[in-house]
């Protein structure tokens, strides 16, 4: 890192956030209860659970929050611009470098946006101003309340939180990227295309936030630019997708339980990412809103989709930060009971919006148009969801024991080209590699090259006695082997 001093200080600013978000389960009233969205009015009225001490705390660890990823933001978005090594041009970098870098120059740009939400509803909880807070009656009497707007509050709110889906899934696919062209043994597909399609997701996550606000009573215009707008998006995003499956194409696939996570990534990612055009059509989300449709697409994307890649990342990385190697065994039965186990918790809560349950209720009463069906599937969804929790166990067992108890591994097992397995020990030491930095010689997708006697070529490997591979810097030069 380029500052390291500061790197160090975003965590512990991080902390702070989160031991003030803790606070509030303390304070008189206790947390607040106005759900994740934090909309105004009912945050801060006296009517919701910690409308005083609780939403303030949560508000306060928010700003907070934003001072640290700032601090970590800036020094990864520096280190990235001007701390390459020789010969690591921006588009030599793996496509999990590209996926941190551009979510992080979201987060930059997005979170002043909450940032300001945050204090301007501070200010109307503690000072009585009317940013967001509209004439309004509370207990029957007239509050003091007069002029603001609640609809301002969930444009600000979610200029921030669309581009923050992308900050949680740009990083999940460049390490998806790394770690399927690794397993297949094969050059990920379109490598130019996949880095332009992260810095187009990037930038058109600005311009979609309202399709989150389609029965907030806005202009119908607005809801035909967003509606387009979202429709736009989907084109890079399924770039993305062929491109991770022609990278599979004829590959040498290896099944370990990294390639598995990331096979599954991309079957919960497709089934989100089609519902999710369901939703971003303004005729068919009205009926849809607020309903368990929303759920099952929302956590399919967001939920399942990225801690697959989290667990494939983590399996992948394991050997080289260990020096250990993971049980095979325990991981399989980890992914395959983690992957339908959520699939059983959200396939289901697809069927049950389009019946038109809410989400949010924890009791519906007699409810004429919701069949008694729909609460045997809600108890089948509890039980796919205590199974889930239970088989997360089997990971940690897993990761425990190989720490301590699990066979050597060499420095790269996987056969791996980037950086990071070319270190001389492993575990790393600190510094990575000591005084003398690796020297850069190609992309970091050279696998199975013609004519070579390995099926890699680590990117710091000279290029004196191996074929021409495909460079992205000269694309028209040498064997494109894509």
């Amino acid at each position: 890192m380029v500052f390291p001093f500061m790197n160090m200080l975003s965590y512990w600013v991080y902390l702070l956030a989160v031991i003030i978000l803790l606070a509030s389960f303390f304070v008189p009233g206790g947390p607040t209860g106005a759900g994740w969205t934090l909309y105004p009015p009912q945050a801060i009225l006296a009517g919701t659970p910690g409308a005083s001490w609780g939403i303030l705390l949560m508000l306060i660890s928010l700003v907070v929050f934003i001072v640290a990823f700032t601090m970590g933001g800036l020094n990864y978005v520096t280190t990235v611009l001007q701390a390459r090594c020789e010969g690591m041009t921006l588009m030599r970098m793996p496509l999990s470098v590209w996926g941190i870098f551009t979510a992080t120059v979201l987060g930059l740009l997005a979170f002043p946006a909450l940032l300001v939400s945050g204090i301007m509803m501070t200010l109307d909880s503690v000072l009585g101003t009317s940013f967001f807070m509209p004439a309004i009656l509370e207990a029957g009497e007239q509050t003091e309340y007069g002029g603001g707007s609640p609809v301002l509050f969930q444009h600000l709110f979610w200029f921030f939180g669309h581009p923050e889906v992308y900050i949680v899934a740009l990083p999940a696919f460049g390490l998806v990227s790394d770690i399927l062209a690794c397993h297949a043994r094969k050059n990920i597909f379109g490598y130019r295309q996949m880095v332009w399609a992260i810095v187009a997701i990037g930038g058109l996550s600005f311009i979609v936030w309202a399709h989150h606000m389609y029965v907030s009573g806005m202009n119908p215009y607005f809801g035909f630019f967003f509606a387009t707008t979202t429709l736009i998006i989907a084109v890079p995003t399924a770039i993305k997708v062929y491109n991770w499956v022609l990278t599979l194409y004829e590959g040498d696939i290896h099944l370990r339980v990294p390639m598995l996570f990331c096979i599954g990534f991309i079957f919960t990612f497709i089934h989100g990412g089609l519902t999710g055009l369901f939703l971003g059509n303004v005729v068919v989300d009205l009926p849809l809103s607020d309903t368990y449709f929303v759920v099952g697409h929302f956590h399919m994307v967001m939920g399942v989709s990225p801690v697959l890649v989290v667990f494939a990342a983590i399996y992948h990385w394991y050997p080289k930060i260990s020096g250990r190697m993971y049980n095979e065994t325990l991981g399989k039965w980890h992914f395959w009971l983690t992957f339908l186990g959520t699939y059983s918790i959200y396939l289901p809560m697809h069927y049950l919006g389009i019946l038109g349950l809410p989400r949010r209720y924890f009791a519906y009463g007699d409810t004429a148009f919701i069949p008694e069906s729909a609460q045997s599937l809600n108890v089948g969804i509890t039980y796919a969801a205590l199974l889930v929790a239970v088989v997360q166990i089997l990971f940690f067992i897993n990761i425990i024991y190989s720490t301590f108890r699990g066979k050597k591994a060499d420095g790269n097992p996987w056969g791996a080209t980037s950086l990071e397995w070319q270190t001389e020990h492993t575990p790393a030491r600190h510094g990575n590699w000591g005084h003398d930095l690796p020297k850069v010689y190609r992309w970091a997708y050279d696998y199975s090259v013609p004519g070579e006697a390995t099926d890699f070529i680590p990117q710091n490997e000279p290029p004196a006695g191996h074929s021409a591979g495909f460079d992205p810097e000269h694309p028209h030069d040498g064997p494109h082997h894509a």
